[in-house]
């Protein structure tokens, strides 16, 4: 009998032993929190470099595309034509709808300033310090125009750089009744002249061109370069313009226009419309 209890004693213990050793640990458990917290912090460190990167890498992508909306149109003057730039750079009217020559980008580089650019030639439409328009290569601050809509919801454009100096009359794009570009300081506001239209095509988008200095403009072969400023012309901030040496004559390059039917025109759009002055030979009439 004792042997039976001493028996049944010493299995008891060995199968609490064996649990024992059996269970695990509170250490085994556990892990320690300063490890996990270790752990945590460095997979949100991988997590954010990773997302860090690719933020990188997507911007980069980003600065590369275009950024700037505006639109493809035909700009139709009052005057009953569309403003045209031959294949030379010389610009003037025309009644004819078709012709790619008429075809415009317009360019929104500030607010409520747009830049005009021949999707045909890729060339810039500038204004000089004597009023003349002529085509430049580069994008410079000649290159600007401030587009305002008048009380008749025609759209007009003056230069941003050059203006009367002793009345402050803005200086504007247009075409006369024959269909030629005018100098900006004989094209009033109030006119048919300085009336455009813009007849959108599509909207496109555009990189912002680079601004070049006015002295680095290459004038087309064949069209009149950028004349020298007059004594009348000023900047907006009331600054005189500094005067160049002349490099061509004063008559203006205007071609022959062909005259075709009008097509019926499209709803205006709130940016980037490209209007050009009549093309009236005339004085100056501070320096003359």
């Amino acid at each position: 009998m004792a042997a039976a209890i001493a028996s049944g004693l010493i299995r008891q213990k060995r199968q609490a032993r064996e649990q024992h050793w059996d269970r695990p640990s509170a250490s085994r458990r556990r892990s320690s929190p300063s490890k996990n917290r270790g752990l945590c912090n460095g997979n949100l460190v991988d997590i954010f470099s990773k997302v860090r990167i690719f933020g990188l890498k997507k911007r980069r992508l980003r600065r590369q595309d275009p950024q700037l909306k505006g639109i493809v149109t035909r700009l139709y003057c009052r005057q009953g034509y569309y403003l045209q730039m031959h294949p030379d750079g010389a610009l003037d009217g025309t009644k004819d709808d078709s012709t790619n020559s008429t075809l415009f980008n317009l360019i929104p580089v500030g607010l409520r300033v747009v830049a005009i650019q021949g999707v045909k030639t890729g060339l810039y439409i500038a204004m000089n310090g004597e009023g003349y328009l002529y085509p430049s290569e580069l994008f410079t601050p000649e290159c600007k125009f401030k587009e305002s809509v008048f009380e008749n919801y025609y759209v007009i454009y003056s230069s941003m750089l050059y203006r009367q100096q002793e009345s402050g009359r803005a200086w504007f794009l247009g075409l006369n009744k024959e269909g030629q570009v005018m100098k900006g300081n004989r094209v009033k506001k109030t006119k048919p002249a300085a009336h455009f239209l813009p007849k959108p095509l599509e909207v496109a988008m555009y990189r912002e061109p680079s601004l070049h200095d006015v002295g680095e403009t290459v004038p087309k072969a064949g069209v009149t370069p950028s004349k020298s400023t007059s004594a009348s012309a000023i900047m907006n901030g009331g600054k005189p313009v500094n005067k160049r040496t002349r490099t061509s004559r004063r008559d203006s390059h205007i071609s022959p226009f062909t005259c075709y039917k009008l097509v019926p025109a499209l709803p205006l759009f709130e940016r980037g419309s490209f209007y050009l002055s009549n093309g009236i030979e005339s004085q100056n009439t501070k320096s003359h």
